[in-house]
Parts: C-alpha cells; sequence; structure tokens
C-alpha cells in the first residue's frame, strides 16, 4: 500500500511540475524550478527525467528546461476532443456582442474549473484570460455555479480584484449541471442595474447552449 502511496505522490509531483510551464513562462532553470516546487533537487531532476522520456519536458542546449514535442500530441487530441459545435460558438458571439464583454464557458474538474472557450469583449478595458486557464473551485460567479449554487451567480473582486462576473449553469439533456456561462469585466461596469441585466441575458444564453448541447466529442 505504501507503495502505492509513493507512485500517486511521484504522478501528482510531476503534473505540479508540468503545471508551472505557463505561457507567461515557458522555460525554467532547474535551479529556478527546484526553488518554485519546494522539492529536492534530486526529485526535480528525477521528474524531470522521466518527463522527457514520455516528450512531455525537453532539456534545451542551454539547460534550460521547457515543454517536449510530446505535449503536440496532447493539445491537439485536447483540442479536438474540446471543439464546440458552431451554433455554441454563435451564441458566445451574440452574448459578447450584445454586452461587449468577455464571455467564458468553464467546466468542473475535481477541485479546479476549466475554461474550455472564450469570446472576448469588445471593450478596450476588458478581462482577459486563456482558454484552459484553471481557477479554484468555487471562486468567482462561475465556480459558485459549479460548486453547486443556483444561478444567476455573482461575483466582485474574483478572481482578481477589480473583476466582476456574473454565471449561469449550463444543464445537459437530463438536467444534470454540465458547465457554467460567464459574462466577466471590470467591476466598475458592473453596476447592480447592469448585474441584473447580465443575469437575464446570460441565462437565456445558458438555456440555449443546454438545448444544442455540447461535450468531449465521441470516436
Amino acid at each position: 500500500m505504501a507503495e502505492d502511496d509513493g507512485a500517486v505522490r511521484s504522478v501528482l509531483r510531476a503534473f505540479d511540475l508540468l503545471a508551472f510551464f505557463t505561457e507567461r513562462r515557458r522555460t525554467w532553470a532547474v535551479k529556478d524550478l527546484t526553488a518554485a516546487s519546494g522539492l529536492a533537487k534530486t526529485t526535480v531532476l528525477r521528474l524531470i527525467a522521466t518527463c522527457e522520456q514520455r516528450g512531455l519536458l525537453w532539456t534545451r542546449p542551454d539547460g534550460r528546461v521547457t515543454v517536449g514535442p510530446g505535449m503536440l500530441r496532447w493539445a491537439q487530441l485536447a483540442n479536438t476532443a474540446w471543439q464546440l459545435p458552431e451554433p455554441v460558438r454563435q451564441v458566445l458571439r451574440e452574448l459578447a456582442r450584445e454586452y461587449g464583454e468577455t464571455v467564458n464557458l468553464y467546466v468542473r474538474g475535481t477541485e479546479v474549473l476549466v475554461c474550455v472557450a472564450q469570446q472576448e469583449g469588445s471593450r478596450a478595458i476588458r478581462h482577459v484570460g486563456r482558454v484552459g486557464d484553471e481557477l479554484p473551485l468555487g471562486c468567482g460567479a462561475a465556480g459558485r455555479v459549479l460548486a453547486g449554487a443556483d444561478g444567476p451567480a455573482v461575483s466582485h473582486g474574483e478572481p482578481e480584484p477589480g473583476a466582476s462576473s456574473v454565471a449561469t449553469p449550463v444543464a445537459d439533456a437530463d438536467g444534470r449541471l454540465l458547465a457554467a456561462l460567464a459574462v466577466t469585466g471590470p467591476t466598475t461596469r458592473f453596476t447592480a442595474e447592469a448585474v441584473a441585466k447580465f443575469g437575464a441575458g446570460v441565462t437565456d444564453a445558458s438555456r440555449r447552449i443546454s438545448r444544442i448541447g455540447f461535450g468531449v466529442r465521441p470516436d
């Protein structure tokens, strides 16, 4: 049993290490990765070597570590599996066009919510995020919806100060919670009047997406 626990811990550590690689920081020196992870250098080197064997990480000639070419396969697979139907994308575009704010669609992981689609708003000052971004479960309006709160949910100052959002649930054909649709933007524009308007619009859009349906594509 202890051996199994150790194997699971090693897998989790490898995933945590991979999570340090982002669009903002694509490469790491081993010493910096060691400091950021809080792990022993020998452990970090072992995890890097294991990930390199599967193409998930790659050590450049200058010694810096970056994501490996094996990630291309996984990225393409995820992009294909989570490609939304065009009618759903049209709903997101219409909602963003109507309110000028950024529209995000989130699904729930075990302990996080993940953005699977985004339509940027037209305002010069707007919420900026990326598809694939993760937030703690319960964070923001979408996080509250995915944690079980009835929509429309409203949040101010999450996931960062100055950001507000309104979100409603998206259900599958059997009425089960599938995703959360959120409109997000600067708090200064999310007045009580605006929030009421956003709530009505997002609720209608969520119902439309529920009727259309979406999810991981079958084989």
